[in-house]
């Protein structure tokens, strides 16, 4: 059973991953086209083609969305997607000669370049790769395309952080679909929204396996470490087969975030650059509004704590970053 954003009617998903460092790039196609939107909540963001997704301007149809490491350097893998769509036919028509189609990709990126050389970055073939990997099966999970450099828990520096990376989750409803992949790349913690607890993020000075919990630890006066703005970011995409307005796919992009706020803490950072994106294929029915948004919230919360529980832990020299699956204790130091 597929139950990741490719379950969504009208959506392919694909990653590219750089073999030469922890970085790489993710593509979620609408072929026919998806009414689009999007919700910038975190104060350092890295975007591209955020403005003509606002409701009142003119461009109705999103034919993909990229998220990718490298931060700003991440947004020419852009590029490479309008070829590979551009090369199918795909765009919006602007003319009737050949090279007037101009496929429409609203793009997100997140930081990663502490990890390896820094000079390596998703440019546009790896966008086009993307592109080339990209499918309706169920997308692989982890440390993977956007999610392949993610760390999260870094309140505390570097050294006591763990591996983020790239999930995905869908939530079905009276044959109506809203999926979700989302690369974690926190500031704050992964927190399993049942327990109110921790499950990957700062880990305790005292025990590298046992988490600080960066929330308990700031409010017991634990004294967080200087971060440079945008060296964070969660970034993500919302589909779903019903068919939407421009201002209901902005709304369900808004709601996506209370899906992070329960996931993720803190979360929406003056080092993050949280930015959701949603699109609406069209190909099912309607469903009640409110009953999406909740939907999207959902979708978002368990695609965050997917993605922490698929990437494995990362080693650079002498650096170790593990996965949640390595902890021995996953409750708070």
């Amino acid at each position: 059973m597929n139950d990741t954003i490719t379950a969504v009617q009208g959506i392919e998903a694909g990653h590219h991953t750089d073999a030469r460092r922890p970085t790489g790039c993710s593509v979620v196609l609408a072929r026919a086209g998806a009414v689009g939107g999007v919700d910038v909540r975190g104060a350092a963001p890295g975007t591209r083609e955020t403005d003509l997704l606002a409701p009142g301007n003119l461009v109705q149809t999103v034919h993909a969305v990229l998220l990718s490491g490298g931060s700003a350097w991440g947004l020419d893998a852009a590029a490479g997607v309008m070829r590979w769509l551009e090369e199918r036919g795909i765009g919006l028509p602007v003319g009737n000669a050949p090279g007037q189609l101009v496929p429409i990709v609203p793009a997100a990126v997140l930081f990663d370049l502490q990890l390896g050389d820094a000079r390596i970055r998703p440019g546009a073939d790896a966008g086009y790769a993307a592109c080339q990997n990209a499918s309706a099966a169920a997308i692989a999970q982890g440390s993977i395309g956007a999610g392949a450099g993610a760390t999260l828990g870094k309140m505390f520096g570097m050294a006591h952080a763990m591996k983020g990376g790239i999930g995905s989750a869908v939530v079905q409803l009276d044959g109506v679909r809203v999926g979700a992949l989302i690369a974690v790349n926190a500031l704050g913690d992964v927190i399993d929204p049942a327990s109110g607890q921790p499950i990957a993020g700062a880990r305790s000075a005292h025990d590298p396996l046992r988490l600080r919990g960066s929330a308990f630890a700031v409010l017991a006066g634990d004294k967080t470490q200087a971060m440079l703005a945008g060296r964070n970011t969660t970034i993500g995409v919302i589909a779903t087969d019903a068919p939407l307005t421009k201002a209901q796919a902005q709304r369900l992009a808004g709601a996506g975030h209370d899906g992070l706020a329960r996931a993720i803490r803190p979360v929406h950072t003056m080092s993050d650059g949280d930015t959701l994106f949603a699109l609406g294929t069209g190909l099912t029915r309607q469903l009640d509004f409110n009953a999406l948004c909740v939907m999207a919230a959902e979708a978002v919360q368990q695609a965050c704590l997917n993605a922490v529980r698929a990437a494995p832990g990362l080693r650079l020299g002498d650096a170790w970053w593990p996965g949640a699956g390595d902890l021995q204790k996953q409750t708070p130091a």
